[in-house]
């Protein structure tokens, strides 16, 4: 029996169910697929952004952390600060690590390429902190300025006031006693001037011929002393002795002033850190804003 048209038979009737059940599944598996595959993509876009921001923050707090350790003038400031610098490499170096295998998820194969060009002068940069913060923490310049302006000032001021006992009592008699301690004490604050200089010098050949300088000045302090002893009626023995101690005194002060001043750590680290590293440092800084910048283009192109 033929069916009348406009009827529906059995199997329209199974075709039209069987193609709903299809529509159904196939709807079913692309909304699968946006909460299953596209959520994540969104999800690794998001951490790239951060991970990019974190990255830039902590190279920021390492570059401005080993810059205090440079200007830090007690040992203590500058070794926290070096530590404080240390710590925060090591968490850009995980952010790099971290952010590489997202990109790499990702295929962001030119984000990747920024993110290496910045890994490859970052590189550079570890390789100048780890000279710089070894020598900032040292501080022998400032070490150096210290023994200066205390020990060896309280030497010079012991000497002088001794040279002023032993001749005070020959003023009338003996007026060439006045003369050779004047003599001895221009010789000694010769040798003062010396070390501030010496210690703010970072060429080796000067501080040479400093060292030179302050040998021969020591020797006319002892000469004039020397001279002293020979007068007639002669100064003060006891005085005499205490202005030859605070001599010996600050000679000792000063080798050790000027060993401190050859190795020159905070001149070479501030020398280091205003010169090479400035460079690099802005650099870095430079590469990091381009790789945020192409995340933020690509990443908001792609969800349009």
């Amino acid at each position: 029996m033929q069916p009348m048209a406009g009827m529906t038979t059995p199997h329209d009737v199974r075709t039209t169910v069987l193609t709903g059940a299809g529509v159904l599944a196939l709807a079913t598996i692309t909304v699968a697929g946006c909460s299953h595959g596209r959520q994540p993509v969104l999800t690794q876009q998001a951490e790239a952004h951060r991970l990019a921001a974190h990255l830039r923050v902590q190279f920021t707090h390492a570059a401005d952390a080993s810059n205090r350790a440079v200007m830090a003038d007690t040992d203590e400031a500058s070794g926290t600060a070096a530590h404080d610098a240390q710590q925060a490499t090591q968490t850009v170096l995980q952010d790099i690590d971290a952010l590489h295998r997202v990109l790499d998820d990702l295929g962001d194969r030119t984000e990747a390429g920024q993110l290496d060009r910045f890994t490859a002068r970052f590189e550079e940069y570890r390789k100048l902190d780890e000279t710089i913060l070894p020598l900032a923490v040292e501080n022998t310049n400032i070490k150096a300025q210290r023994l200066s302006f205390g020990p060896g000032q309280e030497a010079v001021n012991a000497f002088r006031q001794a040279l002023e006992a032993a001749v005070r009592p020959l003023a009338s008699t003996q007026p060439r006693g006045d003369a050779l301690a004047a003599r001895a004490l221009a010789a000694l604050l010769e040798v003062q001037v010396m070390e501030a200089r010496h210690i703010a010098e970072s060429d080796e050949a000067a501080m040479t011929r400093m060292e030179a300088s302050m040998t021969a000045s020591e020797a006319a302090a002892r000469q004039a002393l020397e001279g002293l002893k020979g007068l007639r009626p002669a100064p003060d023995g006891s005085r005499i002795t205490a202005a030859a101690g605070a001599l010996d005194r600050f000679t000792a002060v000063n080798a050790e002033i000027v060993t401190l001043s050859r190795r020159n750590s905070n001149v070479r680290s501030l020398a280091l850190s205003l010169g090479r590293k400035r460079t690099v440092t802005a650099e870095c800084d430079d590469l990091l804003q381009q790789l945020e910048d192409t995340l933020a283009q690509h990443h908001f192109s792609a969800t349009r």
